[in-house]
């Protein structure tokens, strides 16, 4: 199961936290809030991460 970890604005700066938590080992999943088949390069995504790995990403986060 994955847990969401929090919301950003558009595609570019979710774009960026997948890459930030994929060079730290940790499985990501960026899903689209809304719509997929109207979604742009604007519309909000959801950063998601394992159940078992939220203490990992927090970490990291904590670490920023």
């Amino acid at each position: 199961m994955w847990t969401e970890l929090f919301e950003v604005k558009n595609k570019y700066v979710a774009e960026i936290w997948w890459e930030l938590f994929n060079a730290e080992g940790l499985a990501t999943r960026v899903v689209v809030v809304g719509d997929r088949k109207t979604a742009g390069d604007l519309t909000p995504r959801k950063i998601y991460v394992p159940d078992s790995k939220t203490h990992v990403a927090n970490e990291i986060l904590r670490k920023i």
